[in-house]
């Protein structure tokens, strides 16, 4: 479901603007279509006031708990149920200043990095943008929300449309500051096309993870081809125009990606610029190659960095105790009882 149809659908039901930014409001920040001091009786028109146990009934459906994993370290992951069937993963980041969700945007997804769980299984199906802020309302119901990452399953910018509903409406009625919505791709034209129109422009992650275009093509095999210089150039515009830094995503790999090169390269490209670069240990995913360096070399690899006046933030990886990288507890949940296969039930994608 699109948050679009869901406004004409309010629409015929007699809603006014006020009345549809209120349904859409209590939606989104999870409270019931009764709360407020107001009574709908004296607010909403008759026909939306009588279709509203159904719409709510609909909506939740939208996205359920299918399982959920705490961390030792205080994140939650979530595998969430879509309505169809399908599984796609939601994650309460570790307790910090602002209570952070990081949302799928799809299920699997087509770029097939080569680190990342969820590239193993390709793009099964866009979500709506209705799915999209559903697991916002859902996440909500448990914990505060305040700030939402676009950097679950999928690809953004393969599903740019609903990605971009779906952010108007956190931003507006969903009550998330701007800023507080990150966009999170592997770099795409388009991104950089749609982003500075939109009436909410949200802040911007890349993903990096190598300064050498040759490495990059080989860890992200069906990403644009955008060289890190383009990408970081592009970055650099609209990091001047929204007044957001960007964040430049880079998932640290043992002998890949953290050599005296790799450290020339990033002061070379980030020097100057309006930029956060955000090292991430690699949560190790079993059966694919690629090692996570210890706490101590990376720790050792952001102080060089900083030491070159790149401003850098070592992230620990959220849910390692219960090996939640992105992809793994959806693999794990959809995984046959032979162990081996994938159930991966096709579903037309969503418009």
């Amino acid at each position: 479901m699109r948050v679009e149809a869901l406004r004409e659908r309010l629409r015929a039901l007699g809603a006014n603007p006020r009345h549809e930014h209120r349904v859409l409001r209590l939606w989104s920040q999870a409270l019931p279509q009764t709360h407020g001091k107001r009574p709908i009786e004296n607010f909403l028109p008759s026909t939306l006031r009588l279709a509203l146990p159904e719409i709510e009934r609909e909506l939740a459906a939208l996205a359920t708990v299918h399982s959920e994993h705490p961390g030792e370290d205080g994140s939650l992951r979530r595998v969430v149920a879509l309505a169809d069937g399908q599984l796609v993963e939601s994650v309460h980041m570790p307790p910090g200043r602002t209570p952070a969700l990081c949302v799928s945007t799809q299920v699997g997804c087509a770029v097939g990095c080569t680190f990342c769980m969820t590239g193993t299984t390709g793009l099964v199906r866009q979500l709506g943008s209705a799915e999209i802020v559903a697991q916002v309302a859902l996440a909500r119901a448990n914990r505060p929300v305040q700030r939402v990452v676009f950097m679950g399953m999928g690809e953004p910018a393969h599903n740019l449309d609903n990605v971009l509903e779906a952010i108007e409406l956190l931003g507006t009625a969903g009550n998330i500051g701007h800023k507080n919505l990150v966009f999170s791709t592997v770099g795409d034209a388009r991104v950089f096309e749609a982003l500075p129109q939109g009436r909410v422009k949200p802040a911007l992650a890349l993903s990096l993870h190598t300064t050498r275009a040759g490495l990059r093509a080989q860890l992200l095999p069906r990403a644009p081809r955008l060289t890190p210089e383009e990408l970081v150039e592009a970055g650099e515009r609209y990091a001047r125009a929204s007044g957001y830094p960007i964040q430049y995503q880079w998932t640290l790999l043992e002998g890949i990606n953290d050599s005296e090169e790799e450290i020339e390269g990033l002061v070379r490209l980030l020097q100057g610029k309006y930029a956060i670069l955000n090292l991430i240990p690699y949560n190790a995913v079993d059966g694919l190659p690629y090692r996570r360096p210890s706490w101590e070399a990376a720790a050792e690899m952001a102080r060089r960095l900083h030491r070159r006046h790149i401003l850098t933030k070592l992230r620990q990886s959220a849910g390692q105790d219960v090996d939640g990288g992105c992809g793994q507890l959806r693999a794990r949940a959809v995984r046959t009882s032979d162990g081996k296969s994938l159930r991966v039930i096709p579903v037309q994608a969503v418009a």
